[in-house]
């Protein structure tokens, strides 16, 4: 049974909904409200596992704050106090969260109603035009998003953007996976988890970063040997402050090699996720409690974990080299990240 959205969207008109499938009959669904990845399901046994937390109508969806399955930006993850400066040019981003500029502020990418570029049987291809000024960031910026479904039973996303005036652009997919199944009532806290990084961000209470990455050795963010979440969870003042888990990682590899690796607790699935940014924020769902479910009920704090893949937070105040999140006129943002599933 394919995903479902009912009601109406705030601009009163019903989503549109994009299904992709392959020949072991998984199925992917995309909605163009956010640019969200909707539905996963995998097919283990003679049933669909659905492997990502969302919900079935629209009201629930303007319900939910947690960005299921969302495309954000302009910039995921955190601005310090929504402010930058690009050449000698300060700016204002909206702020949304305890003063800062979170996932592209209050109206940002996860809530518009992006257009159908093209569709066929094993990709869709969404797109945005983003208004000089909008939330505070300069210059138009015109954005669009692929999903792709292999017959490896990899969802491909590719981004791409272009703007008129220098400013940050960092996109990123809010999904959240539970291997065990989204409505199962099982947390993630028992899958295994692998993310190849020698250095992670601490942050501050508000989640904006320190000065400089630290290394994850002889620490509770050391994931470099696969492991199970719980292991090491609240362990330390850092996570403590943030509930659990919800920093960014320095990683080492990218492109041909996976920078995560996630196992479900019984086995059956695998997925390894694949990207050419520089950091991938972990975040353990700690903040999921009274989120609307599929079932008509409520998900609970730990029910779905997210890897998002982007540059570093706060980026635009940052001299990071290797993570420099200002896209200029004439250059083209590309980048993509890759979910691949193996089933067992």
């Amino acid at each position: 049974m394919t995903a479902i959205m009912n009601g109406l969207a705030a601009d009163g008109k019903p989503p549109s909904l994009y299904t992709l499938s392959n020949a072991s009959e998984m199925e992917v669904t995309v909605m163009d409200v956010g640019a969200t990845w909707l539905s996963c399901k995998l097919p283990i046994d003679d049933e669909k596992r659905e492997v990502l937390l969302g919900v079935e109508t629209m009201e629930d969806f303007a319900r939910q704050k947690v960005f299921l399955g969302a495309t954000v930006g302009r910039f995921a993850n955190r601005i310090a106090g929504g402010r930058f400066k690009i050449d000698s040019h300060e700016f204002q981003a909206v702020t949304n969260q305890s003063g800062n500029s979170l996932h592209g502020g209050l109206d940002g990418f996860d809530k518009r109603r992006w257009s159908l570029v093209e569709k066929s049987d094993n990709s869709v291809e969404l797109s945005l035009v983003s208004a000089d000024g909008d939330q505070g960031f300069p210059g138009e910026l015109m954005v669009s998003v692929r999903y792709s479904l292999s017959e490896q039973n990899q969802v491909l996303i590719d981004y791409s953007a272009t703007t008129t005036a220098a400013t940050p652009v960092n996109l990123t997919n809010h999904a959240y996976f539970n291997l065990l199944g989204a409505e199962s009532e099982e947390d993630i806290l028992g899958h295994s988890l692998q993310i190849r990084a020698a250095h992670y961000l601490p942050t501050q209470a508000d989640g904006i970063p320190f000065t400089e990455p630290e290394a994850v050795a002889g620490t509770s963010f050391d994931f470099n040997m696969t492991k199970p979440i719980s292991t090491h969870l609240l362990a330390d003042e850092q996570q403590r402050q943030a509930n659990g888990y919800d920093h960014c990682y320095v990683l080492e590899s990218q492109g041909n090699e996976p920078v995560a690796r996630l196992v479900s607790p019984d086995s059956r699935v695998e997925m390894s996720v694949f990207t050419t940014k520089p950091g991938v924020q972990l975040y353990t769902g700690n903040w999921l409690a009274n989120t609307p479910n599929r079932l008509g009920g409520l998900y609970k704090d730990y029910q779905g974990v997210a890897l998002e893949t982007q540059f570093y937070p706060d980026s635009p105040n940052r001299g990071w080299k290797e993570s420099d999140a200002i896209l200029r006129p004439g250059n083209q943002y590309k980048h993509s990240t890759s979910y691949e599933f193996a089933i067992k």
